[in-house]
């Protein structure tokens, strides 16, 4: 009876030492989870802006099966909501509570200068897609930041080149009264050779401008350079479309006629022209892959917003490929920085201050067909240039 005791004593303590080595041994084999915190705009007038960022993003992790470089990928979105100190509490809770491995995302410049430094403090490898502030592409760069999209002056210069290279010598440009079109105004100017003939800057939220385009009729330039994001924008396309100028006076802009913005101006916006690094027409394998997928997905036509989130997904995949799968920060920054994946723009690198070198284009509102209107790339302005601030960036 004692030894029968015994001997059961004995089975019990090897099957516990079983159960224990099984079940140390199943959480070892785990599959390792990457986790990305993905910021967006996401609600209030500017929300499509965020949403066509968020979907190109998402649209590479779809395309990977869910497994970013192999690793179950899990997306946290939290929407910043145009609100810097809500994006501030939301970014530290992605990293502090959610753990996450890359942080990705942010459309404004008002929320990038709000989150940038606290996240990169934390040495988290954040990847921007939007905006891109002057004092993060120079002085306040960080080894920690890369960013798909192109520094906020670029687009502006594009159409400043554009403007001398036409031979336009007086241009009239009107942008909304704020710091930001200021600059905008100011990067213009920066590749511009002619006269100013008038700066013209409306109330910001103003939507009538017959005031505006009188002045402009009475001045007489050899162009029009605006910059008026959002329904400012699109309100601005439509009047100009009726003033009886369309067709007399070229009209330029950036940020103003885009994918966004072309479901509302439709064919008002047709001919006329903007500054891009990426236009749907552009002739490279990436792209038509990714013009193809995302609108046979989302059931809408991709802008340059829902480019720039794809190809930082397509970046992030890559580079944890290249890894073997390691999540390890350090590590990574090195792979980031040479850029390994196939851009939809096509040339791509990124500078010293890791933001991209890639050229820009002249891009103008096409009718496809009845009902689909897109921005087609009509000539290359700049061609592998990098931005203005890249040499004050000491990392």
């Amino acid at each position: 009876m004692k030894r029968w005791i015994r001997q059961l004593a004995a089975n019990a303590v090897a099957l516990a030492v079983i159960v224990a080595t099984f079940g140390q041994t199943t959480q070892a084999q785990e599959p390792p989870v990457v986790r990305i915190g993905l910021m967006a705009t996401l609600s209030g007038p500017a929300a499509v802006y965020g949403e066509h960022m968020r979907d190109g993003f998402l649209l590479a992790v779809d395309q990977a099966n869910g497994a970013l470089g192999g690793l179950e990928t899990r997306v946290i979105v939290v929407d910043d909501k145009l609100d810097p100190d809500y994006a501030l509490k939301q970014a530290t809770k992605l990293i502090e509570e959610n753990g996450v491995d890359f942080f990705v995302g942010v459309n404004f410049s008002k929320v990038m200068l709000a989150v940038h430094d606290p996240v990169v403090r934390t040495k988290t490898p954040f990847i921007g897609t939007h905006s891109g502030p002057a004092p993060v592409a120079g002085r306040g760069c960080s080894r920690y930041f890369f960013s798909t999209a192109e520094q906020d002056d670029q687009v502006h210069e594009t159409m400043g080149r554009y403007a001398s290279v036409k031979g336009f010598r007086r241009v009239v440009t009107i942008a909304p009264d704020f710091e930001a079109a200021r600059n905008a105004v100011a990067a213009f100017r920066r590749h511009y050779s002619g006269q100013l003939a008038r700066e013209i800057y409306p109330k910001l939220g103003k939507t009538d401008f017959s005031e505006e385009f009188s002045q402009i009729s009475e001045i007489e330039p050899d162009a029009i350079y605006a910059y008026m994001p959002g329904g400012m924008g699109v309100a601005l396309v439509k009047q100009f479309h009726t003033s009886g100028m369309k067709g007399a006076v070229p009209f330029l802009s950036a940020q103003t006629i885009d994918a966004v913005s072309l479901p509302y101006t439709k064919e008002t916006a047709e001919g006329l022209f903007s500054a891009s690094s990426w236009a749907p027409n552009l002739d490279n394998p990436a792209n038509k892959r990714f013009v193809m997928e995302f609108s046979r997905k989302y059931k809408y036509s991709p802008s340059v917003y829902a480019a720039q989130g794809y190809d930082a997904g397509r970046l992030i995949h890559f580079a944890l490929e290249l890894t073997g799968g390691s999540k390890d920060a350090e590590a990574m920054l090195s792979i980031l920085q040479s850029a390994p994946f196939e851009s939809v723009r096509g040339d791509f690198r990124f500078n010293s201050n890791q933001f991209p070198v890639q050229d820009f284009y002249l891009v103008e509102g096409v009718q496809r067909t009845k009902r689909l209107f897109e921005m087609e790339a009509v000539a290359r302005v700049f061609d592998d240039v990098g931005d203005a601030y890249s040499g004050s960036c000491r990392m």
